[in-house]
């Protein structure tokens, strides 16, 4: 396929593609940058969009913007460039977590790229109960290959491991919910009527389980007015465990790539994904979450996989105040 020049329409399709990544709650922390002249789309985080309570050390933050990062690569490996991602390129600005060259492509489009790339608008958080038959053994040895491509772990706990690190993700809500620090901190990224260009609506908050047993993030817990009816989740959870060898900034970018490649090859599949991330918010309880058993690594998030509907867009900050061009 012929490299497509880089004129505004394309411009915009990067960056709507980067910009519709997952965030920790729909902050959007993230800043893009064209230098016209080198072809280069710098990303940089929004200190001013980071949760200081709930993720003082900025792990979420750049687990959000790896996500943006994989999101951007796959479209411009759609539009017909071999884009070449560097993460942490400059020391000196630690607000530049990545770079992305637009380069000609020497070799056809990855297998998959078309699919991966159509993906990315149908792929939204469903915080209800999912149904039908399990997750395919096929589906999710794809989904580990997924994160093994981006250099992050995947693996699926056997039922009674499930069973424990939902019982340390209710531990963090329980913590999280009654932390008048946090409790506030979250209730302020959650929309009110007026809605707004960032956090979550109230149309796109979800259920309780009424067996406790699934422990879903209770937004409406935060804003009592919004609460919804209790609702029966799946019995045997799909839960998958998303971890990488080391715990560094460039770590936490990486895993963001694999969270969001698993998430697009789930979407792919029409398998449906939601977040539990509660109990990384805690270092005891995050390091709790690992699987001594299978050496060294460092949990970063866990994904509830199962079938249920599509979900709902939620809203994003327009390209226009997420996206600068120089003559770089």
């Amino acid at each position: 396929m012929a490299a497509m020049s880089l004129d505004t329409a394309a411009l915009e399709k990067l960056v709507a593609a980067a910009v519709a990544a997952p965030s920790i709650h729909n902050t959007q922390p993230w800043h893009y940058r064209l230098r016209s002249g080198t072809g280069t789309l710098e990303v940089r985080s929004v200190p001013e969009r980071s949760l200081p309570a709930i993720d003082p050390d900025g792990r979420a933050l750049h687990i959000s913007v790896g996500a943006a990062v994989l999101n951007l690569r796959t479209a411009a490996r759609h539009l017909g460039w071999a884009p070449e991602v560097r993460l942490l390129p400059d020391p000196a600005e630690p607000e530049l977590l990545a770079t992305v060259r637009l380069a000609e492509p020497s070799q056809a489009q990855p297998p998959g790229t078309a699919e991966l790339y159509e993906a990315i608008r149908h792929r939204h958080t469903v915080r209800t109960p999912f149904g039908g038959p399990p997750v395919p053994a096929e589906v999710r040895g794809e989904l580990v290959e997924a994160a093994h491509a981006e250099q992050a772990v995947l693996y699926f706990p056997d039922r009674k491991e499930t069973a424990r690190l939902l019982h340390l993700t209710s531990e963090a809500e329980r913590r999280s919910t009654t932390d008048p620090v946090r409790r506030s901190e979250s209730r302020n990224w959650i929309q009110g009527p007026a809605g707004g260009p960032f956090g979550i609506p109230a149309s796109s908050l979800g259920p309780q389980d009424t067996s406790g047993r699934m422990p879903m993030r209770d937004y409406a817990g935060l804003r009592p007015a919004e609460h919804l009816r209790p609702e029966t989740f799946e019995a045997e959870p799909c839960v998958a465990v998303l971890a990488t060898e080391r715990d560094r900034r460039e770590d936490w970018l990486r895993a963001g790539l694999a969270l969001e490649n698993v998430l697009l090859t789930a979407t792919v599949h029409r398998v449906r994904a939601s977040l539990l991330h509660q109990a990384m918010e805690w270092p005891y309880l995050r390091w709790e979450a690992r699987d001594p058993h299978l050496g060294p690594e460092y949990v970063q998030i866990l994904i509830r996989l199962g079938h249920g509907p599509e979900g709902e867009p939620t809203p994003r900050l327009p390209l226009s105040e997420v996206l600068d061009v120089d003559g770089g």
